[in-house]
């Protein structure tokens, strides 16, 4: 089947909307928050309790850390990466472009591409557009992403505007192979090109125009969250959207915090991912719907009411207590029920903001939550 993606309902007084992506793997209800699965797994939680108690309609996969571990060879045997590992709903992966940015000691960028030493044990690789794209077909996720430069924050506007440009020229170079390509599993693979230029107004607006002009599936917004105050990300992503097609669902790379994901949606944007609730939720925090929690803390030794008054997954009939108690004791379970609360929590986030979008007192909401949601408990 095609891929496609119709819009449901507008907000009446935001730019906040609400979509369903339909795939060959099911249908993707938007606003939606996309748990990371860097290699393969969301780290310490089972498929079962992503799928019956997170509701994950998609989740994430890295190609930079697929491509190392356990290959592609190995992931092509296995008849792609759903069969590889046993998830049958959908799956984006990105091109491996913001690895290859944090690796910034131990890689080259040139026109062809970027030369980098791996991670592991400092043999070196080479990414360029062409192979990006290759390596994401092998890997057969249902929506795959461009390679792009993610310039550092904060950056000069000479270099911003270089790495846009060249994030433009190796678009193209995407492009073309991306349409030489087939499905390698017997599905049509959905493409996004990503919008950069920093946090400088005049160029994210440049590349947004030159994005749509590609007429893609749908579009990206990276290069944000990797340092900057909030208020430039809003900023830059506002300007952005207002030339990004409504027809095509947008999707702001790595981002971020409750209060972020629900003022994005009122800036018009419908995917988002990050590793915050499952990297957060091991080292003890919770999200919760009254604000945010440090279990480790010694005010809830005593403490015997529930994770979530709203008791969103299962796990929150623990109470805060016995999970202070486990991450005292340094016990693995505690760093799952934290993951698994913390995804539970940002689904059913997506989840309300998808009511009150199409109930029509979205903004309301919003502005009650972000509130609520910047207390630290």
């Amino acid at each position: 089947m095609d891929p496609v993606f119709k819009i449901i309902s507008f907000d009446k007084n935001s730019s906040a909307r609400v979509g369903m992506i339909k795939t060959s793997h099911g249908e993707i209800s938007t606003p939606v928050f996309m748990p990371v699965g860097t290699q393969a797994t969301v780290k310490g939680v089972h498929h079962r309790e992503l799928e019956n108690d997170i509701k994950a309609e998609i989740i994430l996969g890295n190609t930079y850390h697929l491509y190392l571990r356990p290959g592609i060879e190995v992931i092509e045997n296995a008849g792609g990466i759903h069969k590889f590992m046993k998830w049958n709903k959908n799956i984006l992966t990105d091109s491996g472009g913001y690895q290859v940015y944090s690796l910034s000691s131990n890689r080259k960028i040139n026109e062809n591409g970027v030369q980098f030493k791996s991670h592991i044990d400092g043999s070196k690789h080479l990414f360029t557009p062409e192979n990006a794209v290759e390596i994401q077909n092998s890997i057969g996720a249902n929506i795959i992403m461009a390679f792009d430069e993610c310039p550092a924050y904060p950056c000069d506007y000479n270099y911003a505007k270089n790495s846009m440009q060249l994030t433009h020229r190796w678009l193209n170079r995407c492009i073309s192979k991306f349409n030489s390509l087939d499905g390698k599993y017997g599905f049509k693979q959905i493409f996004f090109p990503i919008v950069q230029g920093s946090t400088y107004k005049d160029l994210r607006q440049e590349s947004a125009k030159v994005i749509s002009s590609k007429e893609c599936f749908g579009n990206a917004i990276g290069g944000l969250s990797v340092g900057e105050p909030h208020n430039e990300m809003y900023e830059m992503v506002g300007s952005v959207c207002e030339i990004l097609p409504k027809s095509k669902p947008r999707y702001l790379m790595g981002v971020g915090t409750p209060v972020n994901l629900l003022e994005n949606i009122s800036l018009g944007v419908d995917m988002f991912d990050c590793v915050m609730p499952t990297r957060n939720g091991r080292n003890g925090m919770l999200f919760t719907t009254e604000g945010i929690i440090n279990i480790k803390n010694k005010k809830w030794t005593n403490d015997f009411s529930s994770i979530d008054p709203e008791n969103i997954t299962w796990v929150d009939n623990y109470s805060k207590a016995y999970l202070r108690h486990l991450f005292t004791v340094n016990e693995i379970l505690g760093k799952q029920i934290a993951s698994i609360h913390n995804l539970g929590f940002y689904s059913s986030l997506m989840q309300k903001a998808r009511d009150k979008i199409i109930n029509g007192d979205f903004l309301n909401w919003k502005n009650k939550m972000v509130a609520k949601l910047s207390n630290r408990l």
